[in-house]
């Protein structure tokens, strides 16, 4: 069924999607002929981003803690201001994404390796002890979460707790397991409709966004898109919530009916990743970084370059513009991983990768 359905899709995808696929892999193949970045350098880029993935992630979710906070208790540091379910669920997400960067070559991609993310992601929740690992046994419903962590709407309905198991027989092991074995359809849409259908089935009780980023991060490093340690698609995600949720709401409405739509789908799918992508090769040199930034934004990134280390007024004053501005060149380097936000409040500066 799920074959039937996906060469259905296959059939409405436009040559601009064509293009954007061909765009991303030809970043893919620049990203893996050029990385000449030391070790040094990408541990700290992948501890970077483990923080900021992990945050943006949760976020999504409802979850309060900033990128400061995150990386205040993975050093063992507690953050009194929170919520112990928002610092179980962070610790757990960032542990199991961590451990997809170390051995995502030897982890297979399986129905069990599903339920195992979900029994890792959870296993410092206490209210989610019961069903860790364990598809759903009741029915519930996917809602859009604002900025407060609140329910905005019901996003869609999903799969009948009692039709899971087969629905995930016939995803998994029916269909997305043989396309990447056949090597026929191109592996980003393999994802994509994996991701979607996955999301739709909504097979647990809690965490099944959470898990579907992990699966993402799980299938593109396994595909061959190197750089997912480097640059947060969760990040992207986040910055674009809306977008996100409006695409899957859009697309998941059609789902059995005789006018199946997965374009939008698709479409925020491969524009977060060829997002990600162009951040990854700004990476690789100073070259390909100032051909993206702006004046002032490159005025601020060479200042950088010359000082150990820069307070944001130290930045102002130096490059004579003004501190909003100098606020959201930061923002922004920080997001391209070309710089790292040191200390907090008073005391917070800045510094290089």
């Amino acid at each position: 069924m799920v074959k039937k359905r996906f060469d259905q899709r296959l059939k409405s995808i436009s040559s601009q999607l064509w293009t954007k696929i061909a765009q991303i892999d030809e970043l893919k193949g620049r990203w893996i002929a050029g990385v000449q970045l030391n070790t040094h350098v990408l541990a700290r880029l992948k501890r970077s981003t483990l923080i900021t993935s992990t945050g943006a992630s949760t976020r999504i979710e409802g979850a309060k803690l900033s990128d400061e906070d995150i990386e205040k208790l993975m050093r063992g540091l507690d953050v009194q201001r929170f919520t112990d379910r928002d610092k179980q669920e962070v610790k757990g997400y960032f542990e199991l994404l961590e451990n997809v960067f170390n051995a995502w070559k030897s982890i297979k991609f399986s129905e069990n390796a599903i339920k195992h993310f979900h029994k890792e992601l959870l296993k410092y929740v206490q209210k989610d002890k019961t069903h860790r690992g364990e598809y759903k046994k009741t029915e519930n419903k996917v809602h859009m979460i604002d900025k407060e962590g609140q329910s905005i709407g019901i996003l869609f309905d999903t799969t009948k707790a009692y039709l899971i198991p087969k629905e995930m027989q016939e995803l998994l092991v029916e269909w997305t397991q043989e396309a990447f074995n056949e090597k026929i359809i191109h592996p980003l849409l393999i994802i994509a409709n994996f991701i979607i259908e996955f999301l739709q089935i909504h097979p647990f009780q809690d965490g099944n966004g959470r898990v579907s980023r992990i699966l993402t991060n799980l299938l593109l490093l396994k595909s061959g898109y190197l750089y997912m340690p480097y640059v947060s698609q969760e990040k992207l995600i986040e910055d674009n919530k809306l977008d996100y949720y409006m695409a899957l709401r859009k697309s998941q409405k059609t789902f059995k009916t005789s006018k199946e739509n997965i374009i939008p789908w698709f479409d925020f799918f491969l524009e977060i990743l060829f997002q990600q992508s162009k951040m990854a090769i700004s990476l690789l040199s100073e070259e390909n970084i100032e051909k993206i930034l702006s004046v002032k934004q490159l005025a601020v990134w060479k200042y950088l370059q010359t000082v150990e280390e820069a307070s944001p007024k130290e930045i102002e004053q130096k490059t004579k513009i003004s501190r909003p501005t100098v606020n959201q060149i930061i923002d922004k380097l920080i997001r391209l991983k070309k710089i790292e936000r040191l200390g907090q409040g008073r005391s917070i500066r800045y510094r290089k990768l």
